[in-house]
């Protein structure tokens, strides 16, 4: 792929902004500048020349109005998606890319990031695509087999990071999911003032977080607040009634309302108590699903106990119900559409 020189005007000539007419993907990223998005000319370039379509059987119509798209719905039921393109765009321009860098994604996307960053680091970069699950590692292959190249676009699992044979030669880290700490493997990749992109966090809301390597420390740069799924779709998968899972989701709710109630309220302490409970119980407790009866449900362990607390919780609902109204950011949605919506999604800046 022939980038071209560039213009006066800081844009290269074979730039898609000097052509005439307008595409869905033109449209959309102008959108995006008049919204004030960063997208400078290599973005520009990357997202009009890599087509979403190829990454995805699904309609790309919800991507046309800024909004994800699904691009793999496992046999679990488990949905995973191509982020919104605002999102997209701000996770490039954080990036900071350049060419012939060695960049790390952490959930593949399906495999158009890596499409898109291929295109900006050029013939001398190479992208490595770190995804945990197997049914989605197929498709990111199957997908990236179809399309032209400029460098190295590899797809691995996370056992392949444990390989002696990797060098501290890695420029960027993106991860595409949310985590709770910087996975361990990547401690000893990450060249001096090479940085970390990604979600750090809990399963309800994380900080966009650039975290760079200078002098054997992390720097931490907070980019702001964020709600992405789990790397790793199988987390998405488990039953919300799995006790320890259910008290991490607690765990989130105390560290959010931190500031909204009093530390010593009794909703709060109680709160507590009921996440200790949570994690006392046993394993190998029966998994509550559809075929389950309602004796089955009403004798549950994990259900007992909620509806043992359920009296002092009511005093949380208001709380948390206003927290988690979140306005959710379309801005290269067309102007006719409004630039808002509200609900839960996938990833998003509140």
């Amino acid at each position: 792929m022939t980038r071209g020189a560039l213009c006066s005007n800081g844009l290269r000539l074979n730039d898609p902004r000097r052509r005439g007419g307008l595409t869905d993907i033109s449209e959309l990223l102008e959108r995006l500048i008049e919204a004030g998005i960063p997208v400078n000319s290599e973005i520009y370039g990357a997202m009009s020349e890599v087509d979403p379509s190829l990454f995805t059987e699904h309609s790309l119509e919800n991507f046309w109005h800024d909004r994800p798209v699904p691009f793999l719905v496992t046999e679990a039921g488990g949905a995973k998606t191509i982020s919104a393109p605002h999102m997209v765009v701000t996770l490039l321009h954080h990036l900071e890319i350049s060419e012939n860098q060695n960049v790390i994604i952490i959930g593949s996307k399906g495999g158009y990031i890596a499409s898109l960053i291929d295109w900006i680091i050029g013939p001398g970069g190479t992208v490595s695509v770190i995804e945990p699950n197997e049914e989605v590692k197929r498709h990111t292959i199957e997908c990236l087999e179809k399309i032209d190249v400029n460098g190295v676009i590899r797809v691995l699992g996370p056992e392949s990071m444990e390989d002696p044979g990797w060098e501290r030669d890695v420029s960027r880290v993106l991860i595409t999911g949310s985590v709770r700490e910087i996975p361990h493997y990547l401690d000893l990749l990450i060249e001096e003032g090479g940085f970390i992109l990604g979600p750090f966090g809990g399963h309800l809301n994380q900080r966009l977080l650039k975290r760079e390597w200078q002098g054997g420390v992390w720097m931490d740069t907070d980019l702001g607040g964020v709600v992405f799924g789990p790397v790793d779709i199988e987390d998405s998968e488990k039953n919300p009634f799995e006790p320890k899972l259910l008290a991490e989701h607690l765990e989130d709710i105390v560290e959010m309302i931190g500031g909204s109630i009093e530390p010593e309220s009794e909703a709060l302490v109680r709160l507590e108590g009921l996440i200790e409970s949570l994690r006392g119980l046993p394993d190998g407790i029966p998994e509550i699903d559809e075929d389950s009866t309602e004796e089955e449900i009403l004798e549950h362990p994990v259900i007992e106990l909620l509806m043992s607390e359920m009296e002092w919780m009511g005093a949380l609902w208001p709380v948390l119900g206003d927290m988690f109204s979140f306005d959710i950011a379309n801005p290269g949605a067309p102007r006719d559409e409004g630039s808002e919506m509200l609900g839960g999604h996938e990833d998003l800046v509140p």
